[in-house]
């Protein structure tokens, strides 16, 4: 997609935020525990290769990607550091990530028998299993499932038993009961491991802030290196996370609009008196939500409602008064002391700041300080 370079709407990443969530959290963890930096989705829409930099100088000691194309995108870019793809990719592409050193999931002695025939003989791939101890997503779903797959690993020079993890889906709760339930299962899968592999990790962000003594001897720390608390506003994080992201534009169009007229496709807002009608440069394409109307962005300080119908490209919002064109308006971040936060806009929109931040599109600049 192409890039807006060319007008004055802009994602701001703020990498100390980024470097200080991680590396405070790195400071927290018990000895010979390592943090794998989360860098899918193009680094949750910061920017995969400017994270990767980042959580490098932060002490990050591996990456987890969710396909295997960003994990190639990382060793384009030099990183030599473990890489580990967390989604299951498709046996043919096994002697691509043995020639590159990824690392890949695996969830069933099929797909390492189909893997088999892929695989270079002077290639081996490290592979991590993947355990469903509840979340319902991938992997082996028995112990004894497990034990075929690691007897067949034992037998076969083309892998190296890398790796072997799960992924706990209520860690972020007050609720810990299912949380208890996937450790007993956890367990129950460990206990036919005859050796532990290199890597034994289950904490994603939320395990790690709230349950540490989980945490294995690798950590994957995602969303909360970018400043965002894994459970919204369920938990309070152990720490001050800093937030990452901001959204930035100005107005490109500024109108007196008279009382009884309309704005925006199906003339859904109306004016109740003259008023001062502001337009920016950003809409749905750029990933900020339609369902935003009469929400609020900030500028100087103030906040004011987005009237109408948000569109592609444009949106409006109602001014307090005139302002010139070419106004600073926050819609995530600081403005003049008051803050909207990634947060509020999911609250609005009745979802997740996760949705939020992979949704900004690749149409925004993103600009890094």
């Amino acid at each position: 997609m192409t890039i807006g370079i060319h007008r004055p709407t802009q994602l701001v990443i703020d990498q100390s935020a980024i470097f200080q969530n991680i590396a405070t959290e790195k400071s927290r963890l018990k000895p010979g525990v390592e943090l794998f930096q989360v860098v899918k989705a193009n680094g949750y829409g910061h920017g995969i290769i400017q994270v990767a930099r980042v959580a490098e100088k932060a002490g990050a000691t591996g990456f987890c990607v969710a396909i295997l194309d960003e994990a190639l995108t990382l060793r384009e870019a030099g990183f030599m550091q473990p890489i580990l793809v967390l989604g299951i990719m498709e046996p043919q592409y096994a002697d691509i990530m043995a020639a590159q050193h990824i690392s890949a999931t695996v969830g069933s002695i099929q797909w390492l028998e189909e893997a088999t025939r892929y695989l270079a003989d002077a290639h081996q791939l490290a592979v991590h299993l993947a355990l469903d101890t509840g979340m319902g997503r991938i992997g082996f779903q028995h112990p004894a499932e497990l034990s075929q797959a690691v007897e067949y690993l034992e037998g076969k020079n083309q892998f190296d038993f890398e790796g072997i993890f799960t992924h706990f889906s209520k860690a972020d709760s007050a609720d810990t009961a299912y949380f208890q339930q996937q450790i007993g299962r956890w367990e129950a899968f460990m206990a036919v491991l005859p050796t532990r592999p290199k890597y034994v990790h289950v904490s994603n962000s939320a395990t790690s802030l709230w349950h540490d003594a989980c945490n294995g001897n690798m950590i994957r720390y995602g969303v909360a290196a970018y400043g965002l608390n894994p459970s919204g506003t369920e938990l309070t994080v152990p720490f001050d996370l800093k937030p990452a992201m901001s959204l930035t534009t100005k107005m490109t169009f500024v109108k007196e609009l008279p009382k009884g007229y309309s704005v925006s496709y199906g003339a859904t807002y109306t004016a109740q008196q003259d008023e001062w009608v502001g337009t920016l440069p950003i809409g749905y394409a750029d990933g900020y939500e339609r369902r935003l109307q009469g929400f609020h962005v900030l500028v100087n300080g103030e906040y004011c409602e987005i009237i109408g119908r948000v569109c592609m490209d444009q949106m409006m919002i109602r001014l307090p008064h005139e302002y010139p064109v070419g106004t600073i308006v926050t819609l995530v971040g600081e403005n003049h002391g008051k803050t909207i936060s990634l947060q509020d806009v999911a609250d609005y929109c009745s979802t997740i700041h996760y949705e939020i931040a992979c949704g900004f599109t690749q149409r925004l600049k993103r600009t890094y300080k």
